[in-house]
């Protein structure tokens, strides 16, 4: 199939779903209990991302909570600089950085 048909059906049909919401979103108002219920919808979406990868890493088939996991060690580093920089740009740097080195440091 044409790369480029393609990609102008996923921009059309990504266009139909996502129209009507914009469209209507001036006239609607969601009542303050799903409102406040929202708020939690991206925090939850990346939990149930970051979880499972660091978790289940490699193949994604066994656990692995180990010391030998660059995975949960980054997570553990990344959630400490988050409490303590209270910043998203070091959080997600320490992370980084420190997946990147106990990778490269830890026997695999």
């Amino acid at each position: 199939m044409n790369t480029a048909l393609m990609i102008a059906g996923m921009a059309l049909i990504n266009l139909v779903i996502r129209w009507p919401v914009y469209l209507f979103a001036n006239h609607f108002r969601f009542p303050p209990i799903i409102e406040r219920a929202l708020a939690f919808v991206p925090v939850a979406v990346l939990t149930a991302i970051i979880v499972p990868t660091v978790l289940y890493p490699g193949d994604g088939t066994k656990l692995d909570i180990s010391w030998s996991n660059p995975a949960l060690l980054a997570a553990l580093v990344a959630c400490a600089v988050s409490y303590l920089a209270k910043n998203l740009f070091a959080t997600i740097g320490a992370g980084v950085v420190a997946f990147l080195l106990l990778r490269w440091l830890l026997p695999v």
